[in-house]
């Protein structure tokens, strides 16, 4: 497995090793070892999002009940967006995004301290999450996809949005008590 530090602090880009013949591909999707030793901590939930072209989901993370998330794509490919919204970070407010796909199979571990969201380029699209707390609606909180500070060049011009994320306000919205210190 090849591993990388993303461009804002604390965001793993991993590449694991695909071992693929005419029959297909096998690669490990996780191994608590070899993740304990990158810094991750132990996952307790696993989630998956079957999603159709053009959906967009996001901005998302929960506070104060806290998740890092371990996300990877096993169909289609998504355009995957993390922003740091830690209020002491130099590099709060900014944002990284990349393809995550089938044939890429490249995983990112998003700590907590970021809002997540992606969007479907394929026909369908299977996203895969491993977090380190539990969901909680309670704790659930979000950012405008379309926040025009952030200026996220999202790759779908019509996004197919829940209710709920047409809700959430601009990151120069939210309260700071929202937002990690």
């Amino acid at each position: 497995m090849k591993t990388s530090a993303g461009p804002l602090a604390g965001l793993i880009i991993i590449e694991p090793r695909v071992f693929s013949d005419e029959r297909g591909y096998f690669f490990e999707t996780f191994q608590q070892h070899r993740y304990a030793e990158l810094g991750i901590p132990a996952f307790v939930q696993d989630n998956t999002s079957h999603s159709t072209r053009d959906v967009l989901r996001g901005l998302h993370y929960q506070l104060p009940q806290q998740q890092g998330k371990l996300v990877w794509v096993t169909r289609g490919e998504v355009w995957d967006v993390m922003v740091d919204i830690r209020l002491s970070s130099p590099t709060f407010g900014q944002w990284f995004a990349m393809t995550l796909s089938e044939k890429n199979h490249t995983q990112i571990y998003i700590p907590p301290g970021f809002a997540h969201g992606f969007c479907v380029l394929s026909d369908e699209a299977d996203f895969h999450y491993k977090c380190t707390d539990f969901y909680s609606p309670g704790a659930e909180q979000g950012i405008a996809w379309n926040d025009p500070s952030l200026n996220i060049p999202w790759p779908v011009k019509k996004p197919l949005l829940s209710p709920k994320d047409t809700q959430y306000k601009a990151l120069s919205e939210i309260p700071h008590d929202k937002l990690f210190a």
